[in-house]
């Protein structure tokens, strides 16, 4: 809907309406190793990966999905080091600006 706020955006006001009892699984947009780390430091528990490992069967069949899923692990942990991170219970909010 034009003029809506994306998903990734409403994440944390859905993590808070939840609270922690409540593990939020995010599956929307998810298309790298960063957006994986963005929704993770934004309270999300899980993040669903749809459209990367499909583009990647329909390129190479299941070793296509395997290495699009491979790439995508890869790009999350070189985001994760480069943020200054070790692991992801070290994630938060507060490690992202606008």
């Amino acid at each position: 809907i034009d003029g809506a706020i994306g998903s990734l955006e409403a994440l944390p006001g859905v993590v808070d309406a939840v609270g922690r009892g409540f593990p939020v699984i995010f599956d929307s947009g998810v298309r790298g190793g960063s957006d994986v780390l963005r929704a993770l430091a934004l309270g999300a528990a899980a993040v669903q990966v749809g459209r990367p490992w499909v583009y990647g069967m329909a390129i190479a069949g299941e070793e296509g999905a395997r290495e699009a899923l491979r790439n995508i692990l890869a790009e999350f942990d070189l985001a994760l080091g480069l943020s200054g991170h070790r692991t992801i219970a070290e994630l938060s909010r507060e490690i992202l600006t606008r």
